[in-house]
Formats: C-alpha cells, sequence, structure tokens
C-alpha cells in the first residue's frame, strides 16, 4: 500500500507532492490576498513535508493546505540524524510556528522510502496516533470539597489586550508556571470530573473546561465554533468561551504528563496549544502553549492555534 493509499485516497484521486512549496511561503500563498491568483479554489488541496520542531526531538510531517485550511496527516518515521540536519543547516525560522522546510537529503530519503515505494511502515496516520489516546481521568468527583489550604480564587475572564511586558508581571502575579517566564510559579488547581465523559471543572477557579476542543484554525473559525458549540448546547451549556491568559495558564503544571503536556492528563493532547480570548498590543493574537509551556503571539489569521473552549460556574 502506498503513501497515498494508506491515507485514505481512492484510485481516482492523484494528490502529489508540491517539493517546491516550503512553509515560510504559505501566508503568501494561502493567506494573503494575492496569493489566491495561484489557487483555482477554495477545495483545491496541496501536500508537502515539513519538520515540526514544536517538540523535541523534531519530527517529520505531511502537510495537506488549502486556502484558508491546514491539516497535518501523518507523521513520517524517517531517520533522526537527517531531520536534525535538516533544520540545524537552516537556523531559525522566518516565522513564529517554528517549521521548517526538508532538505535535498530528505527528499531523496521520502522517494527511496516513502513515495516510490508500496511500503507504507513508515507512515503513521495522525488520526490513529489520537485515536489510541487514553482520556481517563483519575479525578474526584464533580462533588468534591476542596482539600484544606486551598480556597476559590477569582481570575481574570475579560478578552484583554496585552503586552509582553505586561504578560511577564500577569504571571509572575498569580504565581503561574511559565517555562520561560517564571519556572518557579506553581498555581495549584483542582480539577474534579464531571462525569459526562466531556468536561472537567476547576473547583479553585470556578471554571469549566472542555477536555478536547476543536482542530487547528484561524481566529475567524474559532469565532464561528463557539457559536456552533453554544447553539448546540454543548455539555448542556450555551455560554462557552475562549479562556483569558490567566484562565489557561491556570491549568500549566510544572511537569510534562506521560502525553509530552505542561498539563494534567484528563485533557485531550489533540490541542497542544490554544487561541487566547486577547490580542497581542500592538498586534497578533496570544496562545498557550502546552508543549512549550509557555505563551507566545502569533497571527490569528492562519491556522495556527487550536479551541479549548471553557465557562464560568
Amino acid at each position: 500500500m502506498g503513501l497515498f493509499e494508506k491515507l485514505g485516497f481512492t484510485a481516482d484521486v492523484t494528490p502529489t507532492i508540491d517539493w517546491q512549496l516550503i512553509p515560510a511561503e504559505t501566508f503568501a500563498i494561502f493567506e494573503s490576498w494575492g496569493g489566491r491568483l495561484r489557487i483555482k479554489s477554495n477545495s483545491e488541496r496541496f501536500y508537502y513535508f515539513f519538520i515540526d520542531t514544536w517538540q523535541e526531538p523534531a519530527i517529520l510531517c505531511l502537510m495537506e493546505r488549502g486556502i484558508k485550511y491546514a491539516r497535518v496527516l501523518a507523521r513520517i518515521d524517517a531517520p533522526q540524524e537527517l531531520i536534525d540536519n535538516a533544520v540545524k543547516s537552516q537556523g531559525k525560522t522566518l516565522g513564529l510556528d517554528k517549521s521548517y522546510a526538508i532538505d535535498d537529503t530528505l527528499k531523496q530519503w521520502l522517494l527511496a522510502h516513502v513515495i516510490n515505494t508500496d511500503d507504507d511502515s513508515k507512515v503513521i496516520l495522525v488520526t490513529n496516533v489520537l485515536a489510541q489516546e487514553d482520556l481517563v481521568t483519575g479525578l474526584p468527583g464533580r462533588d468534591a470539597e476542596l482539600p484544606a489550604g486551598l480556597a476559590r480564587i477569582a481570575l481574570n475572564s475579560a478578552p484583554r489586550d496585552l503586552r509582553e511586558a505586561e504578560v511577564d508581571a500577569l504571571i509572575r502575579q498569580g504565581d503561574f508556571f511559565d517555562s520561560q517566564y517564571n519556572i518557579k510559579g506553581r498555581f495549584t488547581n483542582f480539577l474534579v470530573d464531571n462525569l459526562d465523559g466531556l468536561t472537567v471543572t476547576d473547583n479553585v477557579t470556578g471554571i469549566m473546561w472542555q477536555r478536547g476542543g476543536c482542530d487547528i484554525t484561524s481566529i475567524r473559525k474559532i469565532q464561528g465554533y463557539i457559536r456552533k458549540m453554544n447553539d448546540s448546547s454543548f455539555a448542556g451549556y450555551d455560554d462557552w468561551r475562549l479562556p483569558s491568559m490567566e484562565e489557561a495558564l491556570s491549568l500549566m503544571e510544572a511537569e510534562r504528563n506521560d502525553k509530552g503536556l505542561y498539563l494534567h492528563r484528563c485533557f485531550s493532547a489533540n490541542e497542544p496549544f490554544i487561541f487566547l480570548a486577547g490580542r497581542r498590543d500592538p498586534g497578533g493574537f496570544w496562545f498557550c502553549d502546552y508543549i512549550q509551556g509557555t505563551v507566545y503571539w502569533a497571527s490569528g489569521t492562519i491556522p495556527g492555534g487550536f479551541g479549548r473552549l471553557c465557562r464560568t460556574v
């Protein structure tokens, strides 16, 4: 079975790899107005390999891309030395997403071991990996009382524009863990299982959280996702929203869990970095990154963040 057959494409569909497409060019091609001239329609899809360095070690992935659309289809089990050498040869990325282009050595390896072969053993489907995730919470029930020494804390929930200096102060004031701003932070929450398979609640902050969320997308589509969740009364409620920076940081844990995230393992690993309810001043949007254990900013117009919603109990 070849690459695209394993990905579920039928014989009458013949996608091809765009070897010239690199991550640094995707904004101009798929997001800016001028880039639309290259693409025939919103449904047209492009496929390219790239190196994701958000985690360690870096991984080689296959991306499906279109106008305002991005989806990682698979991880490729390539030799780590080839991946690391390709990253090292390029220095720092031009953008904010820590995605690197492949080099010619990796291209030749892919042609020999993934493209021009029926051996699909090195293609690891992202959907298959995520489907194996264990979401047993191990948390106390929703009626559990706060342990001695913990008290209810009200966090800001309103969207607000923040400068980077203000973020530093906010993190330290709230004693939130952050791998860049406050490695000694130890905010303590108390999560309880709502026993609906969908949500947990922090009885310290009084915030109910989605355990899952939505796939990587843009701020415009996140807003549509929020409307959809409220219109459908997700988990029985219609007041879901994006978390503030303080609320998202209140979930940050000082050590990575067995899924590789600075987050309680009751949450799905499918949403590793999420949109926050507020813009960066002077421009961009803030995100909370549970892979790196910090916050960062980037454009909200590209598919650059996931969604995990919350509500005040």
